[in-house]
């Protein structure tokens, strides 16, 4: 038998579809698939249950409609006959009654209206005689046709456990046919989409033409304006069913035949949904049950189907369908129902399955389902919380579907959260550097701003005051020391030099400066450095040189300023005494020095820390700095393409106290403009 072609039947809306994976947690067949983030159906491995459009809440899975074809069947020369399925009663709760019913599908255009249900009860007599003649073999019921195509697809091992009986609505067609001719045309109405393909299959050829739903069905009444209350009340055409009614219920087909409890116990399983299903038929196969008959359908009964619009109020349905089953038993004529089940029990109702093996021939190799778990973060069993987010029971069965090509690793909700909140701190991570650099960048535009001013004060002012300066030393020269202006005119000489300080700091920042590129020691730049000031005798020095190759290319005496400078500061900053590090590291393959200057002095507090850049900056008593130290070895680092970071805790309470100076020089001059350079350039590193 060729492959149930459903991929006509039931599709994907795709702007509709959120992947939520409802449709893949309640596809029995595991027949739909994640495949770049929309959820699409496998034509191959669908056994059209419809499940998947019975739970998709944005209706994002639909089946298609027959209803132009069955248009076209009605505007026919040949006679159209409508057979119902039995579960009406449980669909059109909103219509007074059945003859009002018949008379709007007649009002369609239909010439005979009849009940499935006489079919079922064919149907349930074939399998109460099987079960009184002790069959050899436990069987398998074949009304509903998605659980028949179920076994085909997925447990064709124990295919010949189908009773090779037709289902209720090709029994009665074959009624009809019988009754009416090969001419007459039959549509058949109900709320099971598996039945479009069943109609299909060539061993029913001529049969069925057509295929509707309820929702169908409802949709071409509006079309029309049909009404109950417009139409006249008729009943069903004849053969009329008696407890077939009954049959889309749970246990139906045994209350139809009238099995009684005592001969059924223990002998006919009966199961319902999904997971009914699925474990009834998977502990068959396996062995683990032992019936006479497992009585299966594939949804909670046909009155909870995929084509029914009435989804709620599942019990008052199936009270529904009970209570009408039971008025139309109480009215009919029992003789003529039972000589009318006499003579079409003689027909042919015998039908045949074939395999349409759909399963994957091998499970995955066991390191190759540990190497996907672990990527979706299933290191460990008790990392496998087995939620069901995924549409899988297990976190093991999603493993698997991920190597069959069925799911993605983006499914596993936990992992997928854990991963977010991976990339929310990255995030969080990069927000904080290019805040750094933001302020970096506004550091440079201050440097910036500040060199063009001192540079314009400096000369100004470096004329005049060199007139002044020159002139006070001629006069303090010639000055008697004991004379009562002497001292006042010391303090002036002493302030014009300290004047002259300033100015040779401000042209030294705002100056464009050549760098003279030198191949030199690190060790000596260091060495040279601490020797631009006298240590302490209560400061200890702690020089520790790591790099395999202590050559650096720089201009040596600008970068002995850097060094004189940042370890000046670091024994300004110990008062009473501490230790100072220097510690010069290079890593393997890195081009480049990592320089340590750390002291454990009073450290630097933190409303301080945005700005010991600035210029004129200090937090040295009136005397003792311009505060254009740093402002200029940041300057002199940057021209060398080198970084400058900074850490301080300034709170005991926080911890040991001190500053500590991060800088990285490049070993090669490579890329360092030996003309002019402006220290205050965009591209500066984050200073912290």
């Amino acid at each position: 038998m060729p492959e149930k072609e459903t991929s006509n039947i039931i599709y994907t809306v795709k702007d509709r579809c959120k992947v939520c994976y409802t449709c893949v947690r309640e596809c029995p067949a595991k027949a739909i698939k994640i495949e770049g983030g929309q959820a699409e159906i496998i034509p191959g491995r669908c056994i059209a249950c419809g499940n998947c459009i019975r739970v998709c809440s944005r209706d994002a899975k639909m089946f298609v409609f027959s209803i132009d074809k069955v248009k076209k069947l009605l505007s026919g020369d040949q006679p159209v006959a409508a057979i119902v399925a039995p579960s009406i009663s449980g669909e059109f709760t909103d219509i007074k009654s059945h003859q009002n019913f018949v008379g709007m599908v007649k009002a369609l255009g239909f010439s005979y209206v009849n009940e499935v249900a006489f079919g079922a009860e064919l149907i349930a007599s074939k399998y109460k005689d099987m079960l009184q003649a002790g069959p050899n073999r436990p069987l398998i019921s074949t009304s509903c046709p998605a659980i028949v195509s179920y076994v085909e697809k997925h447990h064709p091992q124990i295919i010949d456990s189908l009773i090779q009986v037709v289902s209720p609505m090709v029994a009665t067609a074959k009624v009809l046919k019988e009754k009416y001719g090969n001419d007459l045309r039959i549509v058949f109405i109900g709320p099971c989409i598996a039945k479009k393909v069943e109609a299909a299959e060539k061993q029913f050829d001529g049969l069925i033409d057509e295929v509707i739903s309820f929702v169908e069905l409802r949709r071409m009444f509006a079309e029309k304006g049909v009404k109950a209350e417009d139409v006249e009340p008729i009943d069903f055409d004849p053969p009329v069913a008696g407890k077939g009614a009954i049959f889309p219920i749970s246990g139906g087909m045994l209350q139809t035949v009238d099995l009684d409890e005592d001969f059924v116990k223990g002998d006919i399983v009966v199961a319902e949904g999904r997971h009914d299903i699925i474990e009834v038929l998977r502990e068959f196969e396996e062995g683990y049950l032992d019936a006479k008959m497992f009585d299966l359908l594939c949804c909670n009964g046909c009155i909870n189907g995929p084509g029914m619009s009435n989804t709620s109020k599942f019990f008052f349905k199936r009270k529904s369908i009970s209570n009408f089953a039971k008025r139309r038993f109480d009215k009919i004529d029992i003789e003529n129902w039972q000589n009318n089940l006499s003579t079409y029990l003689k027909l042919d109702l015998s039908r045949n399955f074939e395999a349409d093996d759909q399963r994957f021939p091998t499970l995955p190799d066991e390191k190759e389902i540990r190497k996907v778990l672990q990527k979706i973060g299933k290191n460990e069993p008790a990392d496998e919380l087995n939620c069901g987010a995924c549409g899988y029971d297990t976190c093991y069965e999603h493993a698997i579907s991920i190597i069959q090509g069925l799911a993605e690793t983006e499914m596993c909700l936990p992992h997928t959260i854990e991963q977010l909140h991976e990339y929310i701190r990255e995030l969080d991570v990069s927000n904080n550097k290019l805040a750094s650099t933001q302020a970096a960048l506004k550091q440079s535009e201050k440097l910036a701003n500040m060199g063009q001013m001192a540079a314009g004060i400096a000369h100004e002012v470096n004329n005049p005051l060199g007139v002044v300066i020159m002139y006070s030393h001629i006069l303090l020269d010639e000055m008697d020391p004991e004379s009562p202006f002497y001292t006042d005119l010391k303090m002036i000489v002493e302030q014009a030099d300290r004047c002259k300080n300033i100015v040779g700091g401000l042209l030294n920042f705002a100056r464009k400066t050549k760098v003279v590129i030198d191949q030199v020691n690190i060790k000596k730049l260091i060495d040279n450095g601490l020797k631009a000031f006298v240590l302490p005798k209560n400061i200890d020095l702690d020089v520790r040189i790591n790099a395999q190759n202590p050559v650096i290319e720089c201009d040596q005496s600008q970068m002995v300023q850097v060094f004189a400078n940042l370890f000046k500061n670091a024994v300004d900053a110990m008062p009473m005494g501490g230790e100072l590090t220097v510690k010069v590291d290079d890593k393997e393959g890195e081009d480049a020095f990592y320089i340590r200057i750390q002291d454990t002095g009073t450290g630097i507090s933190k409303q301080n820390m945005d700005k010991m850049f600035e210029p004129f900056f200090t937090t040295k008593e009136k005397g003792q700095g311009t505060g254009l130290g740093l402002p200029i070895i940041y300057g002199i680092v940057k021209m060398h393409r080198g970084t400058m970071k900074v850490d301080s805790n300034a709170d005991p309470k926080a911890g040991p106290t001190g500053t500590t100076f991060y800088l990285t020089l490049p070993r090669k001059a490579e890329n360092i403009n030996r003309h002019t350079e402006d220290v205050s350039e965009k591209d500066v590193n984050t200073i912290k």
